[in-house]
């Protein structure tokens, strides 16, 4: 009981709550790639595993240009174009060798790591505000999350146009029913080529913003991406669906992903405020995922339950005795 006492009184609230604006900048930053996810795993049902390899690649093509110094700007759409082209590779793999979808990204995210280590020349590139003239720095919080969130809204309106187009369309129908999008003539080769391509590009621009904004690029910065990815993605689609119900729409799920992101961060700093060791931050982020994901189906597995149908047949039953009573 006295070590329970002991450990409750050790907790500093100011202290979580001085570090709750860099939860939330990294929280943006990681909802960005999130949307990326977002194309693949839930508008192409993709089970893409390139993006641990293509958000390192964003930030090592940032640090190196950089260095040889070239402009921030020039440098992130060079990034973008880097994620493009591995996003490119892995549907091509899958596409046209035939590779299942989960090897296809593997494969990719293999090379990728020789890759980066390539284009760095080493495992680590120092990116300090204090020697470019960067986007963002995790120095000044309040504009990372104004960045941040300028970015996320260019990107959520740039994907809620796009995907209204009619080569966005053809995605979702990809996604939604290959063997139907196939009879109807569309080519869902391209429009998976397309999709992992853009997907990998939005991961790649966020790992040039993440390498400004924690200062350096690092050839292990997008280890476990996929996982906070799809934490950010389950997240946000089980808050939004809790609080919009079926009044939620495609604008709204893209918006909710960057809250998971945002939400997933604090989740983070919380467990890290309750002084958990750090070397468990990858199991925490395994249960948070699996718990999440496990909601949806729960819930629709409630509201099918035999259970509930029979109750809900003899409600109706009951009505229609009264009504012709």
């Amino acid at each position: 009981m006295d070590f329970i006492i002991s450990y409750f009184s050790s907790l500093n609230p100011a202290s979580f709550v001085s570090a709750l604006p860099g939860n939330i900048a990294q929280g943006i930053i990681w909802g960005l790639m999130a949307l990326g996810v977002f194309i693949t795993y839930k508008l192409l049902h993709f089970a893409d595993l390139t993006v641990d390899g293509s958000f390192a690649t964003g930030g090592a093509v940032t640090g190196i240009l950089l260095l040889n110094g070239v402009p921030i700007w020039i440098a992130m759409i060079v990034a973008l174009i880097a994620g493009l082209l591995t996003g490119l590779i892995t549907g091509l793999l899958h596409t046209l060798l035939g590779i299942p979808d989960i090897l296809a990204g593997i494969l990719t995210q293999i090379a990728l790591y020789s890759i980066n280590l390539n284009i760095m020349g080493k495992a680590n590139l120092p990116v300090s505000y204090r020697n470019y003239d960067l986007l963002i720095s995790g120095s000044n919080i309040l504009w990372a999350i104004i960045i941040g969130l300028t970015f996320a809204f260019i990107v959520i309106a740039a994907m809620y146009w796009y995907f209204g187009t009619e080569q966005g369309s053809t995605i979702r129908s990809t996604g939604s029913n290959p063997a139907m999008s196939k009879a109807q003539g569309i080519n869902i080769s391209t429009a998976k080529v397309i999709a992992l391509s853009l997907s990998n590009g939005l991961v790649a621009l966020s790992g040039a913003l993440l390498a400004q904004y924690q200062g350096f690029a690092d050839i292990n910065m997008g280890r476990g991406a996929i996982v906070i990815g799809l934490a950010a993605v389950i997240i946000g689609q089980v808050l939004g669906e809790a609080l919009f119900r079926k009044h939620i729409n495609f604008v709204i799920r893209l918006v909710f992903v960057i809250v998971g992101g945002i939400l997933y961060y604090i989740a983070m700093g919380i467990v890290l405020w309750l002084k958990m060791p750090t070397d468990d931050t990858k199991l925490f982020t395994a249960v948070i995922v699996a718990i999440f994901l496990a909601v949806p189906y729960l819930k629709h597995k409630k509201s099918t339950s035999f259970k509930k149908v029979a109750k809900q047949n003899l409600k109706s039953a009951n009505e229609e005795g009264t009504k012709n009573a």
